[in-house]
Protein backbone atom coordinates (compact mmCIF):
# COMPACT_ATOMS: atom_id res chain seq x y z
CA UNK A 1 0.00 0.00 0.00
CA UNK A 2 1.42 3.42 -0.96
CA UNK A 3 1.73 6.39 1.37
CA UNK A 4 -1.02 8.08 -0.65
CA UNK A 5 -3.32 5.11 -0.06
CA UNK A 6 -2.54 5.08 3.64
CA UNK A 7 -3.28 8.80 3.88
CA UNK A 8 -6.66 8.25 2.24
CA UNK A 9 -7.51 5.59 4.81
CA UNK A 10 -7.06 8.10 7.64
CA UNK A 11 -9.55 10.57 6.17
CA UNK A 12 -13.32 10.73 5.92
CA UNK A 13 -14.96 7.55 7.14
CA UNK A 14 -11.74 5.83 8.23
CA UNK A 15 -11.54 7.28 11.73
CA UNK A 16 -10.21 4.16 13.39
CA UNK A 17 -8.55 0.87 12.55
CA UNK A 18 -10.65 -2.00 13.93
CA UNK A 19 -7.71 -4.38 13.41
CA UNK A 20 -5.11 -2.28 15.21
CA UNK A 21 -4.85 -4.81 18.06
CA UNK A 22 -4.19 -7.75 15.76
CA UNK A 23 -1.83 -6.21 13.19
CA UNK A 24 1.74 -7.49 13.32
CA UNK A 25 4.92 -6.60 11.39
CA UNK A 26 5.07 -8.54 8.16
CA UNK A 27 1.28 -8.88 7.80
CA UNK A 28 -0.20 -8.63 4.33
CA UNK A 29 -1.02 -5.07 3.25
CA UNK A 30 -4.46 -6.22 2.10
CA UNK A 31 -7.12 -6.97 4.69
CA UNK A 32 -9.85 -8.12 2.29
CA UNK A 33 -9.77 -9.13 -1.36
CA UNK A 34 -12.84 -9.42 -3.55
CA UNK A 35 -13.69 -9.63 -7.21
CA UNK A 36 -16.85 -9.30 -9.27
CA UNK A 37 -18.85 -6.98 -11.49
CA UNK A 38 -19.24 -3.26 -10.79
CA UNK A 39 -22.57 -1.79 -11.92
CA UNK A 40 -23.65 1.80 -12.08
CA UNK A 41 -26.69 1.83 -9.80
CA UNK A 42 -29.48 4.36 -10.35
CA UNK A 43 -31.94 4.20 -7.47
CA UNK A 44 -35.45 5.67 -7.31
CA UNK A 45 -37.04 6.01 -3.88
CA UNK A 46 -40.26 7.46 -2.53
CA UNK A 47 -42.49 5.38 -4.80
CA UNK A 48 -45.88 4.61 -3.29
CA UNK A 49 -46.25 1.39 -5.26
CA UNK A 50 -44.78 -0.62 -8.10
CA UNK A 51 -44.90 1.09 -11.52
CA UNK A 52 -48.06 0.30 -13.47
CA UNK A 53 -47.82 -0.70 -17.13
CA UNK A 54 -48.71 2.12 -19.50
CA UNK A 55 -48.33 4.88 -16.90
CA UNK A 56 -45.57 7.23 -15.77
CA UNK A 57 -44.48 7.13 -12.13
CA UNK A 58 -42.66 9.97 -10.39
CA UNK A 59 -40.22 9.16 -7.58
CA UNK A 60 -39.67 11.55 -4.69
CA UNK A 61 -35.99 10.64 -4.44
CA UNK A 62 -33.15 9.48 -6.63
CA UNK A 63 -29.52 8.56 -6.16
CA UNK A 64 -26.65 7.06 -8.12
CA UNK A 65 -23.58 5.13 -7.00
CA UNK A 66 -21.25 2.29 -7.91
CA UNK A 67 -23.10 -0.99 -7.29
CA UNK A 68 -22.65 -4.73 -7.62
CA UNK A 69 -19.44 -5.85 -5.94
CA UNK A 70 -18.73 -2.15 -5.22
CA UNK A 71 -21.36 -2.30 -2.46
CA UNK A 72 -19.27 -4.80 -0.51
CA UNK A 73 -15.95 -3.12 -1.27
CA UNK A 74 -17.23 0.25 -0.08
CA UNK A 75 -18.77 -1.18 3.08
CA UNK A 76 -15.46 -2.85 3.98
CA UNK A 77 -13.39 0.24 3.24
CA UNK A 78 -15.64 2.52 5.27
CA UNK A 79 -15.11 0.27 8.27
CA UNK A 80 -11.37 0.86 7.96
CA UNK A 81 -10.29 -2.37 6.25
CA UNK A 82 -7.61 -2.18 3.56
CA UNK A 83 -9.67 -3.45 0.63
CA UNK A 84 -8.48 -4.70 -2.77
CA UNK A 85 -10.97 -5.04 -5.62
CA UNK A 86 -10.32 -6.81 -8.94
CA UNK A 87 -13.02 -5.71 -11.40
CA UNK A 88 -13.53 -4.59 -14.97
CA UNK A 89 -14.46 -0.97 -15.76
CA UNK A 90 -15.80 0.40 -19.01
CA UNK A 91 -14.09 3.41 -20.58
CA UNK A 92 -17.38 5.32 -20.72
CA UNK A 93 -18.41 8.10 -18.32
CA UNK A 94 -20.17 5.60 -16.08
CA UNK A 95 -16.98 3.58 -15.75
CA UNK A 96 -14.91 6.69 -15.04
CA UNK A 97 -17.38 7.77 -12.37
CA UNK A 98 -17.39 4.36 -10.66
CA UNK A 99 -13.61 4.03 -10.71
CA UNK A 100 -13.11 7.54 -9.35
CA UNK A 101 -15.72 7.05 -6.62
CA UNK A 102 -14.08 3.82 -5.44
CA UNK A 103 -10.45 4.88 -5.78
CA UNK A 104 -10.39 8.51 -4.70
CA UNK A 105 -13.69 8.59 -2.82
CA UNK A 106 -13.32 5.40 -0.76
CA UNK A 107 -9.60 4.57 -0.82
CA UNK A 108 -10.14 1.13 -2.36
CA UNK A 109 -7.09 -0.46 -4.01
CA UNK A 110 -7.94 -0.96 -7.70
CA UNK A 111 -4.45 -2.00 -8.84
CA UNK A 112 -5.80 -5.44 -9.79
CA UNK A 113 -8.69 -3.93 -11.78
CA UNK A 114 -8.65 -3.08 -15.49
CA UNK A 115 -10.32 -0.60 -17.86
CA UNK A 116 -11.64 -2.11 -21.11
CA UNK A 117 -11.79 0.14 -24.19
CA UNK A 118 -15.14 -0.01 -25.96
CA UNK A 119 -16.89 -1.97 -23.21
CA UNK A 120 -19.86 -0.16 -21.69
CA UNK A 121 -20.53 -0.29 -17.99
CA UNK A 122 -23.30 -2.55 -16.67
CA UNK A 123 -26.24 -0.55 -15.29
CA UNK A 124 -28.94 -1.38 -12.74
CA UNK A 125 -32.05 0.70 -12.12
CA UNK A 126 -33.53 -0.02 -8.69
CA UNK A 127 -36.99 1.08 -7.56
CA UNK A 128 -37.62 1.02 -3.81
CA UNK A 129 -41.16 0.86 -2.43
CA UNK A 130 -43.02 -0.80 0.44
CA UNK A 131 -39.76 -1.85 2.09
CA UNK A 132 -38.62 -3.84 -0.96
CA UNK A 133 -37.06 -3.04 -4.31
CA UNK A 134 -37.41 -4.10 -7.93
CA UNK A 135 -34.39 -4.00 -10.20
CA UNK A 136 -33.80 -3.90 -13.94
CA UNK A 137 -30.23 -4.49 -15.15
CA UNK A 138 -28.40 -4.39 -18.45
CA UNK A 139 -24.84 -5.35 -19.30
CA UNK A 140 -22.55 -7.74 -21.14
CA UNK A 141 -19.87 -9.99 -19.70
CA UNK A 142 -16.47 -8.34 -19.78
CA UNK A 143 -14.10 -9.76 -22.40
CA UNK A 144 -11.18 -11.81 -21.04
CA UNK A 145 -7.91 -9.96 -20.50
CA UNK A 146 -5.51 -9.96 -23.43
CA UNK A 147 -2.58 -10.69 -21.13
CA UNK A 148 -2.36 -13.03 -18.13
CA UNK A 149 -3.97 -11.52 -15.05
CA UNK A 150 -1.73 -10.35 -12.22
CA UNK A 151 -1.36 -12.50 -9.14
CA UNK A 152 -4.91 -13.01 -7.93
CA UNK A 153 -5.89 -13.39 -5.27
CA UNK A 154 -3.17 -11.42 -3.45
CA UNK A 155 -2.09 -12.28 0.10
CA UNK A 156 -4.90 -11.04 2.33
CA UNK A 157 -6.40 -11.67 5.76
CA UNK A 158 -9.77 -12.42 4.19
CA UNK A 159 -11.60 -12.73 0.90
CA UNK A 160 -15.30 -12.40 0.11
CA UNK A 161 -16.83 -14.67 -2.54
CA UNK A 162 -20.30 -14.83 -4.02
CA UNK A 163 -21.07 -18.45 -4.85
CA UNK A 164 -22.67 -18.99 -8.26
CA UNK A 165 -24.81 -22.12 -8.75
CA UNK A 166 -23.28 -24.39 -11.35
CA UNK A 167 -20.09 -22.36 -11.75
CA UNK A 168 -16.96 -22.94 -9.69
CA UNK A 169 -14.41 -20.23 -8.95
CA UNK A 170 -10.83 -21.47 -8.78
CA UNK A 171 -9.61 -18.40 -6.97
CA UNK A 172 -11.63 -19.31 -3.84
CA UNK A 173 -9.55 -22.43 -3.16
CA UNK A 174 -6.37 -20.51 -4.00
CA UNK A 175 -7.24 -17.76 -1.52
CA UNK A 176 -7.78 -20.35 1.21
CA UNK A 177 -4.46 -22.04 0.38
CA UNK A 178 -2.74 -18.68 0.78
CA UNK A 179 -4.16 -18.35 4.28
CA UNK A 180 -7.14 -16.04 3.66
CA UNK A 181 -10.34 -16.58 5.60
CA UNK A 182 -12.99 -16.83 2.89
CA UNK A 183 -16.47 -15.48 3.62
CA UNK A 184 -19.16 -16.58 1.16
CA UNK A 185 -22.65 -15.48 0.33
CA UNK A 186 -24.93 -16.70 -2.44
CA UNK A 187 -27.55 -15.25 -4.75
CA UNK A 188 -30.98 -16.49 -5.69
CA UNK A 189 -30.90 -19.72 -7.71
CA UNK A 190 -32.89 -18.86 -10.84
CA UNK A 191 -32.74 -22.50 -11.96
CA UNK A 192 -34.87 -23.53 -8.99
CA UNK A 193 -32.63 -26.55 -8.35
CA UNK A 194 -31.12 -25.37 -5.05
CA UNK A 195 -28.64 -28.20 -5.35
CA UNK A 196 -26.49 -28.61 -2.21
CA UNK A 197 -23.66 -29.69 -4.54
CA UNK A 198 -23.46 -26.05 -5.66
CA UNK A 199 -22.12 -25.25 -2.19
CA UNK A 200 -19.04 -27.46 -2.64
CA UNK A 201 -16.74 -24.44 -2.36
CA UNK A 202 -17.76 -24.05 1.27
CA UNK A 203 -15.03 -26.55 2.09
CA UNK A 204 -12.58 -23.68 1.48
CA UNK A 205 -14.58 -21.10 3.45
CA UNK A 206 -14.53 -19.75 6.97
CA UNK A 207 -18.14 -18.57 6.95
CA UNK A 208 -21.31 -18.75 4.87
CA UNK A 209 -23.90 -15.97 5.16
CA UNK A 210 -27.14 -16.70 3.22
CA UNK A 211 -30.54 -15.24 4.00
CA UNK A 212 -33.23 -17.40 5.58
CA UNK A 213 -34.96 -18.39 2.34
CA UNK A 214 -31.72 -19.37 0.64
CA UNK A 215 -30.54 -21.35 3.67
CA UNK A 216 -33.79 -23.31 3.97
CA UNK A 217 -33.95 -24.11 0.27
CA UNK A 218 -30.40 -25.45 0.14
CA UNK A 219 -30.79 -27.55 3.30
CA UNK A 220 -34.47 -28.50 2.87
CA UNK A 221 -34.93 -27.39 6.49
CA UNK A 222 -38.30 -26.12 7.72
CA UNK A 223 -36.91 -23.15 9.70
CA UNK A 224 -33.89 -20.83 9.41
CA UNK A 225 -32.29 -21.99 12.66
CA UNK A 226 -32.41 -25.62 11.62
CA UNK A 227 -30.93 -24.58 8.28
CA UNK A 228 -28.06 -22.81 10.04
CA UNK A 229 -27.31 -25.90 12.10
CA UNK A 230 -27.28 -28.02 8.95
CA UNK A 231 -24.97 -25.59 7.16
CA UNK A 232 -22.57 -25.69 10.13
CA UNK A 233 -21.72 -29.23 9.01
CA UNK A 234 -20.35 -27.75 5.78
CA UNK A 235 -18.56 -24.62 6.98
CA UNK A 236 -17.06 -23.49 10.32
CA UNK A 237 -19.42 -20.51 10.70
CA UNK A 238 -23.00 -20.54 9.41
CA UNK A 239 -24.80 -17.19 9.64
CA UNK A 240 -28.40 -16.86 8.52
CA UNK A 241 -30.00 -13.43 8.23
CA UNK A 242 -33.63 -13.27 9.34
CA UNK A 243 -34.72 -9.92 7.93
CA UNK A 244 -36.67 -7.89 10.49
CA UNK A 245 -36.05 -10.62 13.09
CA UNK A 246 -32.26 -10.17 13.11
CA UNK A 247 -29.77 -12.97 12.51
CA UNK A 248 -28.76 -16.39 13.85
CA UNK A 249 -25.28 -17.96 13.79
CA UNK A 250 -23.77 -21.35 14.57
CA UNK A 251 -20.07 -22.04 15.13
CA UNK A 252 -19.64 -25.57 13.83
CA UNK A 253 -16.28 -25.97 15.55
CA UNK A 254 -17.41 -25.17 19.08
CA UNK A 255 -21.19 -25.63 18.91
CA UNK A 256 -21.70 -22.03 20.06
CA UNK A 257 -24.84 -20.31 18.81
CA UNK A 258 -25.85 -16.67 18.84
CA UNK A 259 -29.04 -14.85 17.93
CA UNK A 260 -29.38 -11.07 17.81
CA UNK A 261 -32.65 -9.20 17.15
CA UNK A 262 -32.78 -6.46 14.55
CA UNK A 263 -32.79 -2.85 15.68
CA UNK A 264 -35.74 -0.63 14.86
CA UNK A 265 -35.17 1.72 11.91
CA UNK A 266 -37.24 3.37 9.21
CA UNK A 267 -36.18 1.71 5.98
CA UNK A 268 -35.78 3.82 2.84
CA UNK A 269 -33.95 1.46 0.49
CA UNK A 270 -32.75 -2.12 1.24
CA UNK A 271 -30.33 -2.16 -1.73
CA UNK A 272 -26.95 -3.52 -0.61
CA UNK A 273 -27.98 -4.25 2.99
CA UNK A 274 -26.85 -7.86 2.70
CA UNK A 275 -23.41 -6.74 1.51
CA UNK A 276 -23.11 -4.32 4.41
CA UNK A 277 -24.07 -7.11 6.83
CA UNK A 278 -21.28 -9.32 5.47
CA UNK A 279 -18.78 -6.46 5.73
CA UNK A 280 -19.69 -5.89 9.37
CA UNK A 281 -19.34 -9.59 10.17
CA UNK A 282 -15.99 -9.82 8.38
CA UNK A 283 -14.72 -6.83 10.36
CA UNK A 284 -15.69 -8.33 13.70
CA UNK A 285 -14.29 -11.73 12.80
CA UNK A 286 -10.90 -10.38 11.74
CA UNK A 287 -10.80 -8.25 14.88
CA UNK A 288 -11.44 -11.34 17.05
CA UNK A 289 -14.71 -10.22 18.63
CA UNK A 290 -17.12 -12.66 20.32
CA UNK A 291 -19.66 -14.26 17.97
CA UNK A 292 -22.66 -12.38 19.40
CA UNK A 293 -20.86 -9.02 19.08
CA UNK A 294 -19.97 -9.77 15.45
CA UNK A 295 -23.57 -10.65 14.70
CA UNK A 296 -24.89 -7.54 16.42
CA UNK A 297 -22.41 -5.26 14.69
CA UNK A 298 -23.24 -6.73 11.28
CA UNK A 299 -26.95 -6.25 11.92
CA UNK A 300 -26.41 -2.67 13.05
CA UNK A 301 -24.39 -1.68 9.98
CA UNK A 302 -27.02 -3.24 7.71
CA UNK A 303 -29.83 -1.46 9.56
CA UNK A 304 -28.09 1.89 9.23
CA UNK A 305 -27.60 1.31 5.51
CA UNK A 306 -31.30 0.84 4.73
CA UNK A 307 -32.02 4.37 5.98
CA UNK A 308 -30.12 5.75 2.97
CA UNK A 309 -30.67 5.19 -0.72
CA UNK A 310 -28.01 3.55 -2.82
CA UNK A 311 -26.07 0.37 -2.18
CA UNK A 312 -22.52 1.65 -1.75
CA UNK A 313 -23.45 5.21 -0.77
CA UNK A 314 -25.55 3.91 2.11
CA UNK A 315 -22.76 1.91 3.78
CA UNK A 316 -22.02 3.44 7.19
CA UNK A 317 -18.61 4.42 8.48
CA UNK A 318 -17.51 4.84 12.08
CA UNK A 319 -18.88 8.39 12.26
CA UNK A 320 -22.37 7.13 11.41
CA UNK A 321 -22.13 4.23 13.85
CA UNK A 322 -20.93 6.53 16.63
CA UNK A 323 -23.69 9.05 15.87
CA UNK A 324 -26.33 6.30 16.07
CA UNK A 325 -24.96 5.02 19.39
CA UNK A 326 -24.90 8.51 20.85
CA UNK A 327 -28.49 9.06 19.70
CA UNK A 328 -29.70 5.65 20.88
CA UNK A 329 -28.46 6.25 24.43
CA UNK A 330 -30.02 9.72 24.57
CA UNK A 331 -33.51 8.77 23.35
CA UNK A 332 -35.94 5.95 24.05
CA UNK A 333 -36.64 4.88 20.46
CA UNK A 334 -34.75 1.59 20.89
CA UNK A 335 -35.66 -1.23 23.31
CA UNK A 336 -33.49 -1.41 26.44
CA UNK A 337 -32.48 -4.94 25.46
CA UNK A 338 -31.05 -3.66 22.19
CA UNK A 339 -29.01 -0.99 23.95
CA UNK A 340 -27.50 -3.57 26.30
CA UNK A 341 -26.61 -5.73 23.31
CA UNK A 342 -24.58 -2.87 21.81
CA UNK A 343 -22.71 -1.82 24.95
CA UNK A 344 -19.53 -3.25 23.42
CA UNK A 345 -19.49 -0.20 21.12
CA UNK A 346 -18.31 1.99 24.00
CA UNK A 347 -14.79 0.61 23.81
CA UNK A 348 -14.60 0.93 20.02
CA UNK A 349 -16.10 4.19 18.91
CA UNK A 350 -14.75 7.68 18.37
CA UNK A 351 -16.77 10.63 19.59
CA UNK A 352 -19.56 11.38 17.13
CA UNK A 353 -18.69 14.46 15.12
CA UNK A 354 -22.04 14.98 13.40
CA UNK A 355 -25.66 14.83 14.50
CA UNK A 356 -28.02 11.95 13.73
CA UNK A 357 -29.52 11.23 11.22
CA UNK A 358 -26.95 11.67 8.46
CA UNK A 359 -27.58 11.99 4.73
CA UNK A 360 -24.96 11.32 2.08
CA UNK A 361 -26.41 10.21 -1.28
CA UNK A 362 -26.69 12.68 -4.15
CA UNK A 363 -29.09 12.50 -7.13
CA UNK A 364 -26.54 12.70 -9.94
CA UNK A 365 -23.69 10.83 -11.59
CA UNK A 366 -21.15 13.36 -10.33
CA UNK A 367 -20.74 17.05 -9.83
CA UNK A 368 -17.93 18.96 -11.45
CA UNK A 369 -15.63 20.32 -8.76
CA UNK A 370 -14.19 23.78 -9.14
Amino acid sequence: MTTHDADKLTAGYHLLDPLADVRRPGDADCDVYLTGTVFLDIIFTGLDSAPVRGTESWARGMGSSPGGVANMATALARLGLHTSLAAAFGDDHYGDYCRDALDHGEGIDLSLSRTIPGWHSPVTVSMAYEGERTMVSHGHEAPPPEEPAPSCPPPARAAVASLVPGRGQEWVAEAARRGSKVFADVGWDDTGRWDPADLAELEHCEAFLPNAEEAMRYTRADCPRAAARALADLVPLAVVTLGSEGAYAVDGRTGETAEVPAISVEALDPTGAGDVFVAGFVTGTLAGWPLADRLAFAGLTAALSVQEFGGSLSAPGWVEIAAWWQHARAYDDQPARALRRYAFLDRLLPAAARPWPLRRAVPTIGFRHA
